[in-house]
């Protein structure tokens, strides 16, 4: 069946014509610039260390090598911290959805009395904080310190994400909640069994948004857990490997790694480390995105357009 939409090159115009290959182009080259700095830092994980040193990486290794890689992963902490990054990242984004959800459906709630005062104190957290050391005394006091729920408890509920999604609730039909209402529905009810299935668009935004916070957190590891190996994430891990590298390298100039041929393939930098670095931590979060697309592209739309 020939497609009504489908615009025929015979009978399009010479503006149309141009406008289409103008737009092609541009989308190219939007596309060639979104994409060279990952490929560019993807060939300097897999070129050697010492031979990058000269420049001139561009979308290719010069000097193929594995070398950075098996430097990074031949840490014994990774393995260990890849597993609690996983675990803070999956913990931690359920029950900052959740919670963020049932908060954001509470003050949509027309009934609620108090909805835009709660609105207004959680707004203002965005622009007033307490600073590090008040924090620092909290999680202490609140004996958090040393324990994997100081990841989690802290960020439980995002000011962005918690008006993201009530502006996406705001914009549900209010009909629905009135018949649930009617056939004796409570508010727990309504929010299992209504709000959340359709609210499954911007949840996936905001759990994206959550995985990513939670992914590449390290500061709090630095902060409250450093000097207990077990609930180490990789992300902080990766930093003290960057961290050595950079002592290792200010003990010797690079001149002198340039010139020792011997250690060309034995030899890590700080530039080599960082890519290698950046391109671990992303892999995950780019395996998941796709997943995630067509929810994201929609709640982020309507979350952010409506109320």
């Amino acid at each position: 069946m020939k497609n009504p939409f489908k615009r025929s090159a015979r009978h399009s115009s010479l503006e149309d014509r141009l406008f289409d290959y103008g737009n092609y182009t541009f989308m190219i080259l939007l596309c060639a610039v979104m994409l060279y700095p990952m490929l560019n830092t993807l060939a300097l994980s897999l070129n050697d260390a010492t031979d990058s040193i000269k420049g001139g990486i561009f979308l290719w290794p010069r000097e193929f090598t594995w070398y950075n890689y098996k430097h990074v992963f031949g840490e014994e902490q990774l393995v260990g911290a890849f597993f609690m990054s996983v675990l803070r990242t999956v913990v931690g984004t359920l029950i900052s959805v959740f919670c963020t959800a049932m908060v954001a459906y509470t003050i949509s709630r027309k009934e609620f009395v108090l909805r835009k005062f709660v609105t207004i104190v959680f707004i203002l957290t965005m622009y007033f904080n307490g600073g590090l050391i008040p924090n620092f005394l909290l999680m202490r006091d609140l004996e958090l310190i040393g324990s994997f729920w100081v990841y989690i408890l802290p960020g439980v509920i995002g000011v962005f994400n918690l008006i993201v999604i009530r502006s996406f609730i705001d914009g549900l039909p209010e009909s629905l909640m009135e018949s649930a209402k009617i056939d004796g529905a409570g508010d727990f009810t309504t929010f299992f069994k209504i709000v959340l299935p359709l609210s499954l668009p911007v949840l996936a935004t905001v759990s994206l948004f959550v995985a990513v916070y939670q992914w590449n957190s390290w500061f709090d590891v630095f902060i409250y857990n450093s000097s207990i190996p077990e609930l180490s994430t990789l992300q902080y891990e990766l930093m003290k490997i960057l961290q050595n590298s950079n002592a290792s390298m200010s003990s010797r100039s690079a001149a002198d790694v340039f010139s020792n041929t011997n250690a060309s393939s034995n030899t890590v930098t700080p530039t080599s480390i960082r890519a290698t670095m950046t391109i671990i931590a992303s892999v995950p979060i780019i395996l998941v995105y796709p997943f995630l697309q067509k929810y994201f592209v929609k709640g982020l739309t309507i979350g952010g357009v409506k109320g």
